[in-house]
């Protein structure tokens, strides 16, 4: 049996499904995905209810994802399929018209499923994206948020050659108005804190941007 808090949208108090009342989980109702957070250490899973709002349902889904580490399970009817998508950051969804077995193996695979780990790794720099912190060579780095973002990056695309452009975009932001140099001056202060012992790891490519791993 799962604890699990059942979200539904202000002012719509709606019960949950049949099916799900025919299943022993216990169910916690809250109105509202910014009420998870306060049930988030004695439940297993969020069931949210876009049965009467879905653009209610969506923000809530929104909400969760950013402040509790919980599994989201969407109830969902089948005309409301077709707005449904991945940027609602649900993790699986279920008919709202779902048989009770249904409504059980979404619970239990949800459930059972590993959690996803945000490590990067290439070289001797490791990446820890949830917890924002980079090792090289197993010890720490003391980084700026542009200076982790930037080596992230670096990391995650190990042996391709980046232009400025290309990081100014995909690290800075296209609204980001300043210069190709700004990279440049990131990318120095990068190899200072990677030490001489690793920092040929980013390599220049002339002319063009840089390569992680290029002289390795």
């Amino acid at each position: 049996m799962a604890q699990i808090v059942f979200v539904t949208p202000r002012g719509t108090p709606v019960g949950p499904p049949p099916a799900m009342e025919l299943l022993s989980h216990k169910l916690i109702h809250v109105t509202g995905g910014d009420a998870v957070a306060e049930h988030a250490s004695q439940v297993s899973l969020v069931l949210v209810d876009a049965r009467t709002d879905l653009v209610a349902a969506r923000t809530a889904c929104l909400v969760i994802h950013a402040g509790a580490d919980l599994p989201v399970l969407l109830l969902v009817p089948a005309a409301g399929l077709s707005v449904v998508g991945v940027d609602w950051r649900m993790d699986d969804f279920v008919l709202a018209d779902a048989e009770p077995a249904e409504f059980e193996a979404r619970i239990r695979l949800l459930l059972q499923a590993e959690p996803v780990t945000k490590t990067l790794s290439a070289g001797p720099v490791v990446v820890d994206e949830d917890a924002y912190f980079a090792t090289v060579g197993g010890q720490p780095l003391d980084l700026t948020y542009t200076e982790f973002e930037l080596l992230k990056y670096l990391v995650a695309h190990p042996g391709r050659v980046l232009t400025r452009e290309q990081l100014l975009s995909e690290v800075w932001g296209y609204d980001y108005f300043g210069g190709a140099r700004t990279v440049d001056v990131h990318i120095r202060r990068l190899r200072a804190k990677l030490g001489p012992e690793y920092d040929a790891w980013i390599g220049t490519v002339r002319n063009v941007g840089y390569r992680f791993g290029a002289n390795r």
